[in-house]
């Protein structure tokens, strides 16, 4: 999952390119325990949390089709991950009414399923889920070019933001930084023309689906250059628009859209640090 905010009333105004403030989501609110490193028990329950997760999306990814409803694919999540022994992450999360998050077209984040909601051919469908297992969570989200007629715009956009996600994880081993990492996933979408969405970040993830440090995608001050070691565990998520990255919040107090009408594509593993690099523990290629 993206960002749900630990407090949703956590909310920080974000900039648009012209310079003017946009409504934006919550972030994290800053755990008390800090940033943890996980033992090999726990990171083996996270291995299977994450396996989970990367099930359910890599049959999300078969399934989606024109004439299905969002509200579909959130039963068959549900399902699912109830049916590998999880619960769902997402499901009551402060109040959120589904398992999974599936975001249309300028939809950037947290779009709630529905039964109404019928999916069609062309459209650019991000589904973010999450599992609990045994006391630790697996989180990841996948963009979706559904059917025929998927515009040639919004391809490149989902291409460019899987790749931004893969560079980032390549700068990732203990002794690297998360300054590395958001550079090179900045780099990388702005080198395409695209806009990081610098209202959300990553996070890491564990006992607790949102935990300390927050993973940027972009270079701020607000970023401390923090040194990885082996067992941190982080979900790594760059979020691109094709316009203006800025973002607002509509009533339903949950599904965020550009400001501006342009598409939005997301991408998202949890990965645990190692010595030499990242293990990616929602990989779906098993």
């Amino acid at each position: 999952m993206n960002l749900f905010a630990d407090l949703l009333a956590a909310s920080q105004p974000g900039r648009a390119p012209d310079g003017t403030v946009t409504q934006s989501g919550p972030r994290i609110q800053k755990s008390r325990r800090g940033v943890e490193v996980k033992s090999a028990r726990e990171i083996a329950v996270m291995r299977q949390a994450s396996r989970i997760v990367a099930t359910v999306l890599r049959e999300m990814m078969a399934m989606a089709a024109p004439g299905l409803t969002t509200g579909d694919l959130d039963r068959h999540a549900e399902k699912r991950i109830r049916e590998m022994g999880a619960t769902p992450s997402f499901k009551g999360y402060h109040g959120f009414p589904a398992s999974i998050c599936a975001s249309i077209n300028n939809e950037v984040v947290h779009g709630i399923p529905s039964s109404k909601r019928v999916i069609r051919a062309g459209d650019l469908l991000k589904v973010d889920t999450g599992a609990y297992f045994e006391g630790y969570h697996g989180d990841s989200c996948v963009t979706i070019c559904v059917g025929e007629g998927v515009p040639e715009e919004a391809r490149t956009l989902s291409r460019v933001a899987q790749e931004s996600l893969m560079k980032g994880l390549a700068t990732v081993k203990a002794g690297s930084s998360l300054l590395e990492l958001a550079g090179a996933v900045q780099d990388h979408v702005e080198a395409h023309g695209f806009a990081v969405v610098e209202d959300y970040t990553g996070h890491g993830v564990g006992r607790n689906l949102h935990e300390e440090p927050s993973v940027f995608n972009y270079r701020t001050r607000d970023l401390p250059n923090m040194v990885l070691r082996p067992g941190m565990t982080l979900a790594v998520e760059p979020i691109l628009n094709a316009g203006s990255r800025g973002c607002r919040t509509l009533k339903d107090r949950w599904t965020v859209v550009t400001v501006d009408g342009s598409l939005s594509a997301q991408w998202e593993h949890t990965i645990v640090v190692t010595s030499d690099g990242c293990e990616i523990l929602t990989d779906r290629d098993f």
